[in-house]
């Protein structure tokens, strides 16, 4: 199931591979249509004009690590779709989303194959909008955003390859994003948990506070600045990229160099693990031994702790996640998009709305097995957010991601692996008194800024 926060992407490495067959849609040299990365492209499916004509025939339809557990619920999606339309058949492949799932999904977009409806997180909708292989609903389906909330599709717009920005995909389902604390350690810490951070440096200053009487027998969170980047950059306001997207900017900004001040001297004083700089520690196994302060900010990682460390859940509270100047929350919803290169369009487009709209969305958000909130504003209206009942840490965690949602919009910044990884070496760099926080960003800068030119 993944409803959880992704820390980077895969966008220029998909960008990379796919402009190697071509990029963005052109004119068909054979006037049968345009291409979109080498592939023909019906051309019903581009340009000015809605989409029109009879919901049938065959299309197929790709998940991504869904079928096992929720096999049930996305048949009778199909089932109800076919029923409704009985000309249409719906063919559902779920990829297991393993670590060559990019390569699979590139694969498929080289040899024309892309499904005609196919579930994309934020990495694969940038790129794949970048290359021409998603329709553009602008154009082909103008009232496609009615159903959802006006900031998340407000916000889920992608470039195409002349740097014009579109609506590409429908918002799907979120995980939400909270903060959780064990309240006894920021008692002993002399912090009262009923009065959390309100912003990120405001989040830094209590964790100084924290690493003053800790002793290093526990810590306010783990070190390495991946795990915080671009969540906290995000809430922050910080410039990251140009406004082409040509070029990685947040070296120019006081408010980052404050940012990797305020992680140096926190590590220096305590704060975080010292071997967990460079890790890939997962913070819910060692908040699940009590020795950090600051949890997951994931509501399923409740559910975990709730699970195998139920004296720790006990001592959990939760708040809304830090909102600095933006005075909403940023998280990375999963989307569904529809293959330009679809040769059955219509029905594709009807079968994504239709997976998509509030009765679906719903429906699932309610299954017992999943923790996700759904992209629709009449989804969130109903009891089963308005009125969630319980005080147990899990139950407030829905209360307040609910009522976030409504104003919660995609995720602004987008890291391949690589981008991330140079970015955080040089912090890391910084943390451990090597640089200064200005030197280490614009060598960071720099790095990034050459992978950015390798991608284009």
């Amino acid at each position: 199931m993944r409803a959880s926060r992704l820390p980077g992407s895969l966008a220029c490495f998909l960008a990379l591979a796919l402009g190697a067959a071509g990029c963005g849609l052109s004119g068909g040299s054979d006037g049968g249509g345009a291409t979109a990365g080498g592939c023909k492209v019906d051309k019903a499916n581009v340009g000015a004009g809605e989409l029109s004509g009879e919901v049938k025939g065959d299309i197929t339809f790709q998940t991504t690590n869904l079928k096992k557990d929720f096999g049930h619920y996305f048949n009778g999606v199909i089932d109800a779709f076919e029923k409704e339309h009985p000309g249409a058949k719906v063919k559902w492949i779920d990829d297991p989303g393993d670590a060559t799932f990019t390569q699979r999904l590139v694969a498929d977009a080289q040899g024309c194959t892309l499904p005609d409806v196919v579930n994309l997180n934020v990495n694969t909708a940038v790129a794949l909008t970048k290359n021409g292989y998603l329709l553009n609903l602008d154009e082909k389906a103008p009232d496609a955003g009615k159903p959802f909330t006006a900031s998340m599709w407000k916000s889920s717009t992608y470039a195409q390859a002349d740097g014009t920005k579109v609506h590409s995909v429908l918002p799907w389902y979120s995980g939400g994003i909270v903060q959780t604390f064990n309240t006894d350690l920021l008692k002993k810490a002399g912090l009262d948990p009923a009065e959390p951070p309100t912003s990120v440096l405001g989040l830094f200053a209590d964790a100084e506070k924290i690493a003053k009487v800790s002793d290093g027998q526990y810590y306010a969170f783990l070190a390495n600045p991946s795990l915080r980047i671009p969540a906290d950059w995000q809430q922050m306001g910080i410039k990251v990229l140009s406004a082409d997207g040509k070029k990685f900017t947040f070296a120019d900004d006081p408010k980052t160099v404050r940012w990797v001040e305020g992680m140096t001297k926190l590590y220096k004083a305590g704060a975080m693990p010292k071997d967990s700089l460079s890790s890939n520690q997962d913070p819910a196994n060692v908040y699940g031994q009590g020795k950090l302060v600051y949890g997951s900010t994931n509501p399923n990682f409740l559910r975990f702790i709730e699970q195998n460390n139920p004296s720790i859940y006990k001592k959990t509270g939760v708040a809304r996640y830090m909102l600095d100047d933006l005075g909403h929350t940023v998280g990375a919803p999963q989307y569904i998009g529809v293959a330009s290169t679809s040769k059955n369009a219509v029905t594709a487009l009807a079968f994504a709305r239709f997976l998509t709209n509030a009765k679906n969305q719903l429906a699932w958000a309610k299954d017992p097995n999943v923790v996700i909130f759904p992209s629709t504003t009449e989804s969130l209206k109903d009891p089963f957010f308005q009125k969630v009942e319980g005080t147990d840490p899990f139950a407030e965690a829905r209360k307040i991601v609910a009522g976030d949602r409504q104003t919660a919009t995609a995720d602004e910044i987008a890291l391949t692996p690589g981008e991330l990884n140079a970015i955080s070496a040089q912090i890391q760099l910084a943390m451990q008194g090597k640089k200064s926080a200005q030197d280490a960003l614009n060598e960071a800068q720099t790095k990034a800024n050459q992978l950015i030119a390798q991608g284009s």
